[in-house]
């Protein structure tokens, strides 16, 4: 056979893969352009139902960017008033890892916190003064005490929270999930991310598309960031002169283009684009009435507290994160940023306390009223928390490090044993003593109210299954109803 020959012979060969790909890819492309194929099932058809049977359909996870101070929030420690302005033992500091910030200080001198506490609720929680608020709805939520990281630096601390792992690369936890459960709701994404906008110059802390892509899985799992502006989402709205029924003619065009590509080339993500576009297309009827809060009472607005009608605004993105739950949205990922507290940590907790004390509280009552709260699982946690220990040595305008060893987080509603408290810390607030909850074993628990046994969402990339767990992780079950 000539050169020539042998070409066009592999020419054909690959057409026929090529086209035969394109005739099994017409299955699910079809699913995806014909809403009503799945609007009965709620769901999308291609995606697995849960291993067992949920305790939680949807999320709201709020990621507190930058490291809350888990002693001046809810791990209550006496002990420290007596120690104020002593070194911290070297038995207590052991060998830990610590950041530049504290490597570099001569003495690691303790701070105590400069706030009353007090116990609350049935369950006898004790909670800063600062966050009275949240003090009324402890009865609801469960505790972890002893989460515990390797990052020590805010990227990799967040990465890992959001991914599984310090490095880039990774699907997020949202992504994971909406590609392991779907969509509830055809006319919106199933993962949504809520940025709050920054208030603290020195202490908002970055965050990367990354926190909430797809990784190596299908782009269409990453999350969509809702904006505060009159465009929530960024070129969702069609520009002055196309009008609803030249959109329509152009995303048919554009349709049967990438079906054509699909054709030739067999990529996958061809589809994705598809289905983004239509996706787009729907979403330009549901987001804004989804982003409309003026049909909301009164009384609710005033639940939420005075900055709830401001865009963008903490208490604003708790409001919209329930409409979207309510809506059909399976995740909402809510970074609440500027808790990178290196100076002037008491004024600037007393802003963040004022700031998400009343709408996080409300949140959860105001899910609780409407029936949503018992299968909607609320997250709340940061990277890391703070150390013990001053910075600089400045206990009148102190700062406080990057403590991943042994800080708080908790969890409420669905099929959350609520009003329970797991782990411990020493009397310092640094080091884990009783019940260890790793970074894995966390996302594995909140998997698990999902009806999703971690090793078995997996995802084929690069010759390896990968899991959001990565190998590691177990539930934490003393956290489970």
């Amino acid at each position: 056979m000539d050169p020539l020959s042998q070409y066009e012979s592999l020419l054909r060969r690959r057409q026929f893969f090529g086209r035969s790909a394109w005739g099994i890819g017409t299955c699910a492309l079809t699913s995806l352009l014909n809403g009503s194929a799945h609007a009965k099932t709620g769901r999308h058809t291609d995606v697995a139902a849960p291993h067992f049977a949920p305790k939680a359909k949807r999320v709201i996870y709020i990621f507190q960017a930058g490291g809350p101070p888990q002693m001046e929030t809810y791990d209550y420690k006496p002990q420290l008033q007596e120690m104020h302005g002593q070194a911290l033992p070297d038995s207590v500091l052991g060998e830990q890892r610590l950041t530049g910030f504290s490597a570099m200080e001569k003495q690691l001198n303790i701070v105590a916190p400069p706030y009353r506490f007090a116990q609350h609720g049935v369950s006898g929680a004790w909670v800063c003064d600062l966050l009275p608020h949240m003090a009324g709805v402890v009865d609801e939520l469960c505790f972890v005490k002893s989460l515990h990281t390797e990052a020590v630096n805010h990227d990799p601390g967040t990465t890992y929270m959001m991914t599984g792992v310090q490095h880039p690369g990774n699907p997020s936890i949202g992504a994971w999930l909406s590609y392991g459960l779907g969509s509830m709701n055809d006319n919106l994404p199933a993962f949504v991310v809520l940025l709050q906008r920054s208030h603290i110059p020195d202490a908002v802390t970055p965050i990367s598309v990354r926190h909430y892509g797809s990784g190596f899985l299908p782009s269409r799992y990453q999350g969509v960031k809702f904006g505060s502006g009159s465009d929530p989402v960024l070129f969702l709205n069609n520009p002055p002169g196309i009008d609803a029924e030249s959109r329509r003619w152009m995303l048919d065009a554009g349709a049967e283009l990438n079906r054509l590509q699909y054709e030739a080339f067999g990529d996958p993500e061809i589809n994705t684009r598809i289905a983004q576009y239509e996706m787009a297309y729907r979403m330009q009827t549901s987001v804004p009435e989804l982003t409309d809060l003026s049909g909301e009472p009164q009384h609710i607005f005033e639940m939420y507290g005075p900055e709830v009608k401001t865009p963008g605004s903490y208490a604003a993105n708790c409001l919209l994160a329930r409409r979207m739950i309510e809506s059909g949205v399976r995740y909402v990922q809510l970074f609440d940023r500027d808790w990178d507290h290196h100076r002037s940590a008491k004024r600037h907790m007393r802003y963040k306390a004022r700031q998400t004390d009343q709408p996080t509280a409300a949140l959860i009552r105001d899910l609780r009223q409407r029936g949503l709260l018992e299968d909607t699982l609320i997250v709340c946690c940061g990277e890391f928390g703070r150390s013990v220990y001053c910075q600089s040595g400045q206990f009148t305008n102190y700062g406080r490090d990057h403590h991943g060893i042994c800080f708080t987080g908790w969890m409420a509603g669905g099929g959350v044993k609520k009003g329970t408290s797991i782990g411990r810390s020493d009397d310092f607030c640094f080091n884990v003593a009783e019940d260890p909850v790793h970074v894995h074993d966390f996302n594995a628990t909140i998997l698990h109210l999902l009806g999703i046994d971690h090793t078995r969402l997996t995802f084929r990339f690069q010759g390896r299954d990968h899991r959001l767990t990565d190998v590691h992780g177990h539930v934490v079950h003393k956290a489970v109803a």
